[in-house]
């Protein structure tokens, strides 16, 4: 481990390796996907999905080992036992920091299929790895305020039908839908600008979750809901690059998948929006709850 070199070196190393990683699977994922557009037949998408997941998950086993190279941290996970490599599962989390998303990979990757996540349209245009993404079926979503979509109602329902495209290719092999209900990292700014009732998350938001449950709610094995704290306080990309994410503990607790309102009407029904709200905020103070006393626990 190089954990004894000064930080910046360690996230100058990490950085490179990183980007070293992108650059040997990154245009193997193009290839292949390539194929997969230009011969848009199931039974092609049936043998390339495959060999398309197991090139992700050999870019993540590469970060894996950048990972052990660069850092020290002290890993508290608990609930992943007995989860499913061949089932489908709805993942979701509370989001914090791009960090985030390597300590899913690394908690999650070889316990469940491959995580797909809801991503915002900008980042399609990211060199590179937008190219990954999109090769990997990753849904692109667009985010609009209510002030919005209620001038714009038409919006809605054209991220409502690009869901409902992603995950039908979803249920195709098996795969795990993330989702960062917050739908952006948490700030204390944003906190107060949305005046949150929970002390340690944003306002959920329930569109994406209740979409994938309409289009894939039967093939789901569980939802997982994830819970990642920082004692020492979430890392930025360059301190997590830096190896100075000291402390992390991650909680899963598989929950039942709500068969009445995966059957219901999200998109055309008020009450059943409202239905939904209600039950992600359940999990949400749930989970405010649970934050509270990881962040209390004393020092190991």
């Amino acid at each position: 481990m190089l954990t004894f070199l000064p930080s910046p070196l360690i996230g100058l190393i990490a950085c490179l390796l990183l980007g070293l990683n992108i650059l040997i699977w990154v245009p193997l994922l193009l290839v292949l996907a390539t194929l997969k557009l230009i011969l848009p037949f199931r039974f092609v998408r049936l043998r390339l999905d495959p060999l398309l997941v197991g090139v992700a998950e050999a870019w993540i086993a590469g970060n894996g080992g950048w990972m052990w190279l660069t850092q020290n941290a002290d890993w508290d996970v608990q609930g992943v036992d007995g989860l499913d490599r061949w089932g489908w599962y709805l993942v979701n989390c509370n989001h914090q920091s791009w960090a985030d998303i390597f300590v899913l990979q690394r908690v999650l990757t070889g316990r469940i299929p491959l995580l797909k996540f809801f991503l915002k349209q900008q980042l399609l245009w990211v060199p590179v790895m937008g190219l990954a993404w999109w090769a990997l079926d990753f849904p692109f979503m667009r985010r609009h305020s209510e002030e919005t979509l209620s001038k714009r109602p038409d919006l809605r329902a054209r991220d409502q039908e690009a869901t409902r495209q992603a995950c039908a290719k979803f249920s195709l092999i098996p795969t795990s839908v993330m989702n960062f209900c917050e739908g952006t990292r948490f700030t204390v700014a944003k906190h107060q600008r949305q005046r949150s009732p929970y002390r340690h998350l944003l306002r959920p938001k329930a569109g994406g979750m209740a979409l994938a449950l309409n289009v894939m709610g039967e093939k789901f094995r569980a939802i997982l809901d994830v819970t990642i704290v920082y004692p020492d306080g979430a890392p930025n990309f360059w301190e997590f690059l830096c190896g100075r994410m000291r402390r992390v503990r991650v909680r899963v607790h598989p929950l039942p998948v709500p068969a009445d309102l995966t059957r219901a009407d999200y998109a055309g029904d008020p009450m059943v929006r409202e239905a939904f709200q209600r039950w992600i905020q359940s999990i949400w103070e749930a989970k405010d709850r649970e934050i509270a006393q990881l962040l209390d626990e004393p020092r190991r």
